[in-house]
């Protein structure tokens, strides 16, 4: 079986100076960019109506067009793996994400992942592009992830996502007393040295992350983000950059901290916490059928809600 696929992007000025194959790779996120190069040689992805290469430049303002064949994905296999769905219809997924479940095949995980599990609770979805996902939690990140179920309610999604009208709220629980909220606006990059990590950066794309107090402790915070960009572990990155790592995170959580005076059974909690404390609690689009805004809420996970309740214990007890 294979699908059509008509989608149509502008360039924003912001990538001026970009290469075609890597705007096109932000513009159409849902495909690869070797597949998105492939397309601009055979001549299906076009800039302003004409074919092009990779490599030629964009100065913002042109249209991109692509029209190309989607042949069904046959590369990945289909797993009963558990899914906690949250809301489905015919052309939308929402699902709660456990922590520890990988999103998405790659070489450490060729398996296993979210995807499997997805082409298992809908086989229709090997005809859509990743399996219909259009964004992605980390593995050890809990909550709502949106999927869709057709190409056009993927394009629209993806629209959405670029546009910054989907609406993504966060509960981590950070290292440090935070005195009060705030907004971080810093790019955000592959970090200079180590390229599996990423780093607030002069000439990384833009990052806007806004954050409130919802509790503080003697030694931690509780906060809720609110993300208006989408970057590779924005709320880790700049959450840290503003010195307040979250708890548990083993890239950017830097050397374990354990308050003075804290009890045995809470270090125990803190040495042993086994991901960073980081929840997808809120969820909001457009529906791409509808024109209805649909919003989903995913309550905090045990294991966040027993670290809350040990901090909540610990600041009751020194005072």
């Amino acid at each position: 079986m294979s699908q059509t696929l008509e989608a149509q992007q502008r360039v924003p000025v912001h990538m001026a100076g970009l290469r075609l194959d890597q705007a096109a790779a932000e513009l159409f996120a849902d495909f690869s960019r070797e597949r998105l190069k492939a397309w601009i040689k055979e001549g299906a992805l076009t800039l302003d109506g004409n074919p092009a290469k990779p490599k030629d430049k964009v100065y913002g303002g042109e249209s991109l067009a692509l029209s190309a064949v989607i042949e069904d994905d046959a590369r990945f296999e289909p797993e009963d793996i558990p899914l906690n769905v949250v809301y489905e219809d015919d052309e939308v997924l929402v699902i709660d994400k456990p922590p520890g479940l990988v999103v998405h095949p790659a070489a450490g995980n060729p398996d296993g992942t979210l995807l499997n599990g997805l082409l298992h609770h809908c086989p229709d979805l090997a005809a859509v592009p990743r399996a219909g996902i259009v964004h992605r939690l980390d593995k050890d990140t809990s909550g709502l992830m949106v999927v869709a179920k057709t190409l056009t309610a993927q394009t629209a999604l993806v629209e959405q996502l670029q546009a910054r009208t989907v609406s993504r709220e966060y509960d981590a629980v950070v290292v440090g007393v935070m005195t009060a909220g705030g907004t971080v606006d810093a790019p955000i990059g592959r970090h200079p040295r180590d390229r599996k990590r990423q780093a607030v950066n002069a000439s990384g794309k833009p990052a806007v992350t806004h954050y409130r107090v919802v509790e503080r402790f003697r030694a931690h915070t509780h906060v809720r983000c609110r993300l208006e960009t989408g970057r590779t572990h924005q709320i880790r990155v700049h959450l840290a950059h503003l010195r307040y790592p979250l708890i548990g995170d083993p890239v950017y959580g830097g050397r374990l901290k354990l308050p003075a005076g804290a009890g045995e059974t809470l270090k125990e909690v803190l040495r042993e916490f086994p991901r960073q404390a980081l929840h997808a609690r809120k969820l909001a689009f457009v529906h791409p059928g509808s024109g209805e805004t649909l919003s989903f809420r995913a309550p905090l996970p045990d294991d966040l809600l027993m670290l809350l309740d040990f901090l909540r214990d610990d600041s009751e007890t020194m005072r």
